[in-house]
């Protein structure tokens, strides 16, 4: 009976020991799934191929497929640094560098500002300020800011249709102060939305692409609108709105305060800048787009149009112009009879550079104010003809000699020679004109700058051009050749703005028979200066072709 309960209690202890060590078991299995990694790979037991010799390569079965770790040095030497300014620095230029290409491809608005088409974007710059591009007038420049942003406004055209209405209807002229305010306040809310646009876009894709990587390509973008916010309100701190009382000019418009008044008298008098704002405004438009709708003449097929210009004087409102008449005209050769230059500086050569895109052949001789280094860049343009000392040259079928001036006024270091020299260089260049015609080849057309020598060639030649005087005069001399004499193509020049009166833009188109090379009619082309408003066209017929006359016989 003793033994009972020692069995019974042997037995008790024997079960509590099971029970807890299948609990421990329990245990253990769950801690081992909660704490196993995803990826058991790491927890396998190095395969025997490892540690056989490099002359037995691993078989493709024993051996999984992975990409190799990048090299990190860090993990060697846990001294060496991480380079934190370098890779702030990456990002810095991503940033900046992605900000620009945004600003440039898709950072300007389209504004009309008054009666103006204008183009407003934001350029990265070391001094800021406005720059306004008045093309091909000049440009004008502002003190406005100082911030790394510079506010560019091209003035892209000036609607003919706003301009006539402020014309038609005066009293509009009281709310156009009113008007262009909120059109600039406009157009400068637009840019600003979009250059956010743009900067953020352009670092973001930049960044994406270069560290492809979402973070870093955001934080591009993210730097990006933050630098941009800051360079607005480094924009607003430094804001000078008395800038516009002292711009900077260029071009053309150099001379713009002795047209419209100083900015003093602009801000004590501003009724009367009004008006003669508006009156500019208005001039200028009708002036550049007169040539679009003047009335073409229509010759038949066997006839050529030769466009005479003269005395550009380095305008460069002259080349819009003749583009316009080029193509309303379909002219065929356009001939420039010097002055084209004002000084005959190298620093004026690139002026010339518009004459290879004009769209006809461009014949050219010097004038007084044209030097031999104008002529020597001049013979390099693509489409251009200098002709000088008598040579002869073929545009268009048409054979055509001309001289240079033998005097360069804007010299004052050499004295003046005066007429002998005109009248020695105009028989010159007749001489050279009968020499072609005893060789059976007859120049159609004799160019020189100065009336004076143009006159020596009467009676070797149908038709002698010239220019020189600013003002258009056609006669035949007593030997039979007609001198045409044309006015100056560039109103004079900056000369235009000089006076109360400047002188108007002229050009001339002459109708050639195509056969005989003879003189069949020709229009006198009038457009309005900087202080006139009028475009005039006017028929003219040599008197062989008037009706009633006898025809002048012509040689075969």
């Amino acid at each position: 009976m003793a033994r009972e309960p020692l069995r019974l209690l042997r037995a008790t202890a024997q079960r509590a020991g099971t029970a807890a060590v299948s609990t421990l078991r329990r245990f253990r299995r769950a801690s081992l799934r909660h704490f196993r990694p995803s990826s058991p790979r790491s927890f396998r037991r190095p395969s025997l191929h490892r540690f056989r010799r490099p002359s037995q390569p691993p078989s493709p079965a024993a051996s999984p497929s992975r990409t190799p770790a990048p090299f990190n040095p860090t993990a060697l030497d846990p001294t060496a640094p991480a380079r934190p300014l370098v890779r702030a620095a990456g990002l810095a230029a991503v940033t900046v560098l992605g900000a620009w290409i945004g600003l440039l491809v898709v950072g300007s608005v389209h504004i009309s500002v008054g009666p103006m088409d204008t183009r407003m974007a934001l350029r990265p710059s070391l001094t800021g300020g406005t720059k306004i591009n008045v093309a091909p007038l000049g440009a004008l420049e502002l003190n406005s800011h100082h911030a790394p942003l510079r506010l560019d406004v091209d003035v892209d055209r000036l609607d003919p249709i706003r301009s006539q209405a402020l014309v038609d209807h005066p009293e509009r002229l009281s709310g156009l102060q009113d008007e262009v305010a909120s059109d600039v306040t406009r157009g400068t809310l637009g840019l600003a939305v979009r250059s956010c646009v743009a900067v953020v876009f352009g670092a973001t894709a930049l960044g994406l692409a270069v560290y492809r990587r979402p973070r870093r390509a955001l934080a591009a973008g993210g730097l990006a609108l933050t630098l941009l916010t800051a360079s607005g309100g480094a924009v607003y701190a430094t804001w000078n709105p008395n800038s516009v009382l002292e711009p900077r000019y260029s071009g053309l418009l150099s001379s713009a305060p002795s047209v419209v008044g100083n900015a003093r008298s602009i801000v004590t008098d501003f009724d009367v800048y009004q008006r003669e704002l508006a009156r500019l405004v208005t001039n200028v438009t009708q002036l550049y787009e007169a040539t679009s709708t003047l009335p073409a003449y229509q010759p038949d097929p066997t006839t050529m149009r030769v466009l005479h210009i003269s005395d550009v004087h380095l305008n460069p409102a002259a080349w819009h112009i003749v583009q316009s008449l080029v193509r309303q005209y379909k002219v065929n050769v356009i001939i420039d009879t010097g002055d084209t230059m004002d000084h005959g500086t190298s620093a004026e050569n690139g002026f010339l550079d518009p004459v290879s895109d004009l769209g006809a052949p461009y014949v050219w001789v010097r004038g007084n104010h044209d030097s031999a280094s104008t002529q020597r860049y001049l013979a390099k343009r693509k489409g251009a003809h200098v002709v000088d000392n008598g040579d002869v040259t073929t545009v268009a079928g048409l054979r055509i000699a001309g001289i240079g001036d033998p005097q360069f006024t804007p010299d004052r270091s050499a004295a003046a020679a005066g007429d002998a020299a005109e009248h020695s260089a105009g028989r010159q260049l007749a001489e050279a004109i009968r020499d072609r015609e005893a060789a059976g080849a007859p120049v159609d057309i004799a160019l020189a700058h100065n009336p004076i020598a143009a006159r020596e060639t009467d009676g070797t030649v149908p038709l002698a051009l010239t220019g020189h005087v600013h003002h258009r005069r056609t006669e035949v001399l007593p030997g039979g050749t007609r001198l045409m004499t044309e006015g100056s193509t560039g109103g004079s020049g900056l000369r235009a703005v000089d006076d109360g009166t400047p002188d108007t833009v002229q050009a001339s188109v002459l109708y050639l028979d195509r056969d005989t090379r003879r003189l069949q009619a020709w229009d006198e082309i009038d457009l309005g200066g900087l202080g006139l408003a009028k475009a005039e066209v006017s028929r003219h017929l040599p008197a062989e072709n008037r009706p009633g006359a006898t025809p002048t016989p012509t040689t075969p």
